[in-house]
């Protein structure tokens, strides 16, 4: 009997429809699946079908939604939608319990999940790879790998990076170094937080054979959504230089520090930015510029492609100014 019951259940449970969000076209088609996020003319929908897919703006008639989604009909200000109803051709409800609002899709600049400011636990990272072998008159092995991940909960940032460059030609290194940071942030309101973070360099080419940062300040988050992010942070730092020699600077500067990310043509695309510019306080240089440009492009929902060119600058040390740039192609994943 109790068998019985169990296998009824179980049928039932097959039987009874799954929840998902429905998009209807103009040309009457009728998709199912998860709506992730709308920007740049394109709403991307999860499905167990056929992955994500980005679908024409334009080309959609309706759209319907249990989700709480976050709808902006301009730059600067969103509603707050608890779910979306399906309306006439060309428009979608936004329901709010007694006060339902229709709205043209043409108005609509972006949908997203909104981010609430305690979560409890989020974690997102990235590696990249970028390797060259040449075989030619010269030969030249060139090595870059690089990763970044952060971790968030409640009003807790944890931010960890590293990289590791090696390049040699005709069996002799040219360029041999690595880096290592971690950053720790504390929100105190919704976007205002305070930074400490931790970073050491090592050179095994260069006359500035180490660096050694502590530093810290406070940091705004302008935004961190489905879209992208985009931070600023002022920090006090110290620093301790060491040469090849067995010379010795250190000094105190302030900085400025960027990290800027966002995704278009339905997330397919990533550019990002991110680096520090500093003043030391002191006469030792004159300043200091260490920073990263680049794009993603997603081949998979983890596997990429990048495109990166990286700067680090450094004028008015001891001996002589470090100045690096270098540009990488390569691949990645994504988590």
């Amino acid at each position: 009997m109790y068998s019985r019951a169990l296998l009824c259940l179980f049928a039932a449970s097959l039987s009874a429809p799954v929840l998902a969000d429905t998009v209807w076209m103009k040309n009457g088609d009728r998709l199912t699946g998860k709506i992730k996020v709308f920007d740049g003319g394109k709403l991307l929908l999860q499905t167990p079908y056929g992955g994500n897919i980005a679908l024409d703006w334009k080309q959609i008639k309706t759209l319907e939604s249990d989700q709480e989604l976050l709808v902006k009909q301009d730059a600067e200000t969103g509603e707050k939608a608890k779910s979306l109803k399906p309306a006439e051709s060309g428009k979608v409800i936004l329901a709010n319990g007694e006060a339902p609002k229709t709205v043209e899709l043409a108005s609509i600049e972006q949908i997203m999940k909104p981010r609430p400011l305690v979560e409890d636990f989020m974690w997102k990272g990235n590696v990249d790879l970028a390797l060259d072998y040449k075989r030619a008159e010269k030969n030249t092995d060139d090595y870059d790998i690089d990763f970044k991940t952060t971790a968030r909960h409640g009003r807790w940032r944890h931010t960890a990076e590293g990289e590791y460059n090696r390049e040699t030609k005709d069996d002799v290194t040219t360029t041999n170094n690595w880096s290592a940071e971690y950053a720790l942030d504390r929100f105190l309101t919704e976007k205002w937080f305070w930074q400490g973070r931790l970073e050491y360099k090592r050179d095994m080419i260069e006359d500035l054979a180490r660096q050694r940062t502590v530093g810290t300040g406070p940091g705004y988050q302008f935004w961190d959504n489905e879209l992208g992010a985009f931070s600023l942070g002022t920090l006090i730092n110290r620093t301790d230089y060491e040469y090849s020699d067995g010379g010795k600077d250190n000094f105190y500067s302030a900085a400025v520090k960027w990290d800027y990310n966002r995704y278009l043509i339905g997330k397919k695309v990533e550019f990002f930015t991110n680096g520090e510019l500093g003043k030391p306080i002191g006469s030792v240089a004159d300043y200091s510029l260490d920073a990263e440009m680049g794009l993603r492009y997603k081949v998979t929902d983890w596997a990429s492609l990048n495109l990166k060119a990286e700067k680090d600058l450094i004028r008015g040390t001891r001996d002589s100014d470090l100045d690096k740039t270098r540009y990488t192609a390569g691949f990645g994943v994504a988590w």
